[in-house]
């Protein structure tokens, strides 16, 4: 019996650039009649913020990371307690007198890999602590490199983005 594959990052992101593309066009509204040039140079104004996310919204991204936050601890859980001998409270390792050479390259191929996914894993925890220090700035929802507001979409699947899909897809080539 075959598990049904729980939807990642890259598939949300995915179906949404689907569903945007099979989205009607919607035509620009006209362009507004030009304004006669002023005889005095009005001082500069600072740069108009081009909307941002509600505080309920902010909330249900934050309620988001936490939860995600909260599994990543959990798995990180997980590996240490596959790392650590239950008996000695040390990291295991080959102390086995009766392995072989095989067995013993296996346990430590599989200690390193489960090293490598506990890093990874505290690489996103990162992540994600920077998204909450983000949402507590009220920088959360912006992209980095356009200053654009992230859609929404975008957000649910990576809540950690920092840039928008147009950005990062820029990035990426």
């Amino acid at each position: 019996m075959a598990k049904s594959k729980k939807p990642t990052a890259v598939d949300k992101t995915v179906a949404l650039l689907k569903s945007k593309a099979k989205a009607p066009k919607a035509t620009p509204p006209p362009k507004p009649p030009a304004r006669p040039k002023m005889a005095k140079q009005e001082a500069p104004k600072a740069p108009i913020r081009k909307g941002s996310y509600s505080k309920t919204e902010l909330n249900h991204f934050k309620t988001i990371i936490l939860e995600k936050k909260k599994e990543i601890l959990e798995e990180l859980e997980t590996l240490r307690d596959s790392m650590m001998d239950s008996t000695t409270g040390e990291y295991a390792s080959e102390n086995s007198t009766y392995s072989t050479h095989m067995e013993q390259g296996t346990d430590a191929m599989e200690r390193e890999k489960t090293f490598l996914f506990a890093s990874r894993e505290g690489k996103f925890l990162n992540h994600l602590e920077d998204a909450l220090l983000r949402i507590q700035k009220g920088d959360y929802g912006r992209c980095s490199v356009c200053a654009k507001l992230i859609e929404k979409e975008r957000l649910e699947a990576v809540p950690h983005a920092q840039q928008c899909l147009q950005c990062k897809l820029r990035q990426a080539k």
